[in-house]
């Protein structure tokens, strides 16, 4: 990655819920907002948001899962999103994911801070089905936003990857020490636990 400065900062796309905006299923943050308020308002950034949730199902909203594999099956025909009622959102979706991309492109990202275990914006885990069942379970993967970022050579990190984005950090304020302790998402303990990688 190149050395971002204030005649060129960073041009850092985040999932809007991170940024603040009510865009969640639930018409909220979901309390995320403020996440990379530190990381966004450095004068090496430039941070634009975008939720492809709401452009594609509206605010407030049915809960999107994917169901049968992560978000590149979906891309590839092989996964569906379906909401807790069944109900099948996988176009809606591939619209709201395709607009996420437009959007990146328009706005020349460089990087992408996306809320994990979204169907849309999962990087690092998503929900293996229905996240609103009483036995809910998750799998490594990502969705279908994500995914198809990924595919468009616009590399995606999680709001969990707290080592990564420490050191992202840094790199774009000099002054900043991140925490040694630091771990991305897939450091932890619960995904270590979790999916047997600990």
């Amino acid at each position: 990655m190149r050395q971002p400065s204030v005649a060129q900062p960073l041009r850092l796309l985040v999932s809007a819920c991170l940024a603040g905006y009510q865009c969640g299923v639930d018409g909220t943050d979901y309390g995320l907002g403020g996440t990379l308020s530190a990381l966004i308002s450095l004068p090496t950034v430039s941070a634009t948001s975008f939720c492809p949730e709401e452009v594609a199902l509206g605010t407030p909203r049915t809960m999107p899962d994917i169901h049968g594999g992560d978000g590149f099956d979906v891309l590839d025909g092989k996964a569906r999103i379906l909401d807790q009622h069944g109900d099948d959102l996988t176009s809606s979706m591939l619209q709201g994911a395709h607009a996420m991309l437009d959007f990146a492109h328009a706005n020349q990202a460089e990087l992408a801070v996306l809320t994990d275990m979204s169907a849309a914006c999962g990087s690092q885990v998503i929900s293996d089905g229905c996240r609103l069942a009483d036995d809910r379970s998750y799998r490594v993967g990502v969705g279908v936003a994500a995914a198809l970022l990924l595919r468009a050579g616009i590399p995606v990190i999680a709001q969990r990857d707290n080592r990564t984005l420490g050191l992202l950090r840094r790199m774009l304020d000099p002054s900043h020490v991140p925490a040694e302790d630091l771990r991305d998402h897939h450091e932890t303990d619960w995904y270590g636990g979790y999916f047997g990688k600990g």
